[in-house]
């Protein structure tokens, strides 16, 4: 698992453990990144079922109540078949749009 940080953003790369694993150090690691927006870049993974997301449904909604954006970057689910409450993309630029998009709305009061 790689952390990187920039600003108030840290972009979580996992290139060899699996989804469900990568799930449970996040929230073992929590404390690390718990004031930051998150993106999780899974594109180096084999492929990720729409179970596999949605294991991200816990640790999305404990960080998204705390007014931060978590965002999951992958393209190898289908968007459609996850559940509404989990931002997924394909990529990293979009999910660094995302994140300000989020920003934006935060700061505006939505």
């Amino acid at each position: 698992m790689i952390f990187d940080k920039t600003d108030n953003t840290t972009i979580i790369t996992q290139e060899k453990a699996s989804v469900i694993e990568l799930v449970k150090k996040l929230d073992v690691l929590y404390e690390r990144f718990k004031n930051d927006n998150v993106i999780v870049n899974l594109t180096s993974l084999k492929p990720a079922s729409v179970e596999d997301i949605t294991e991200f449904l816990n640790v999305s909604n404990k960080h998204r109540k705390a007014k931060l954006s978590f965002v999951i970057v992958t393209t190898q689910a289908n968007l459609d078949d996850l559940p509404d409450e989990l931002v997924v993309v394909p990529t990293v630029k979009e999910a660094h749009d995302i994140i300000e998009m989020e920003e934006i709305e935060r700061d505006l009061g939505f």
